[in-house]
């Protein structure tokens, strides 16, 4: 499928955020592991798995959806279009090589839950660099109440810097790829919640993962679930998956 036939669009609104992000495809296994954790499926909006998790554990990446943030969620700049911005990730993956990330693991990082990859890729860290730079003219600057919800003590100087620059304070050097599993964890339920998440994950971790494929996810307003709305296979420039 190609621009906007086979799918129904979503509509494009002033409180709309987009973000691209890496998740594998929507049979993949790890995928099929990540939808009964989170107990809802970033392809298919208003579904959801009877064995959904306690909201306490999984709140935010529900939201979210199962996915490693490339680029952040942003709202589009005025003249800019939901169209023009496919185009362009269509163009990108057409010229680009896929991106090795290799098997992962489970991993803690700032009291949350992730998948990270088993052995640290600087190519991982080019790749996300790129691509935030070369989509940042289709983001609207951050308005005021952004950036207050943004800002906190554990920022230092420079992703603050990275959040008024580029929308988002981990990006550049300051980049980690990671693809969330649960909210913060207190210290004393950890290791019970690490046990839970190797007995539902590590069968599909072994894997030479590549990031060869980008999703468009779109939040039709700021209390909206984020879902795909279309997903581009690099190399070839295909749309994979136009659902929404």
């Amino acid at each position: 499928m190609d621009g906007a036939e086979g799918r129904c669009l979503m509509p494009e609104t002033l409180t709309s955020r987009y973000a691209i992000y890496y998740t594998p495809a929507p049979e993949h296994p790890l995928t099929v592991a990540a939808r009964t954790w989170l107990g809802r499926d970033a392809f298919a909006p208003g579904t959801s798995t009877a064995a959904a998790n306690e909201a306490a554990f999984i709140s935010e990446p529900r939201r979210y959806g199962f996915h490693a943030t490339i680029k952040a969620p942003f709202r589009l700049k005025e003249g800019a279009s939901v169209e023009a911005l496919e185009r362009a990730l269509r163009g990108f993956a057409a010229k680009t090589q896929a991106c090795p990330i290799g098997p992962m693991r489970i991993d803690l990082i700032g009291g949350f839950f992730a998948l990270v990859p088993a052995h640290p890729l600087p190519t991982l860290r080019g790749f996300a660099s790129r691509l935030v730079e070369e989509f940042d003219h289709f983001r609207a600057p951050m308005d005021g109440d952004d950036l207050k919800r943004r800002m906190n003590s554990e920022l230092d100087e420079v992703e603050m810097t990275n959040l008024v620059t580029w929308g988002y304070p981990y990006v550049s050097d300051r980049f980690r790829f990671h693809m969330t599993l649960t909210n913060r964890i207190p210290e004393e339920g950890r290791a019970a919640m690490r046990g839970r998440l190797e007995s539902i994950f590590q069968p599909y971790l072994s894997e030479d993962y590549h990031i060869d494929a980008l999703s468009l996810f779109v939040q039709e307003h700021r209390n909206a679930d984020f879902v795909v709305r279309s997903q581009f296979a690099l190399k070839t420039g295909a749309i994979l998956k136009a659902a929404v």
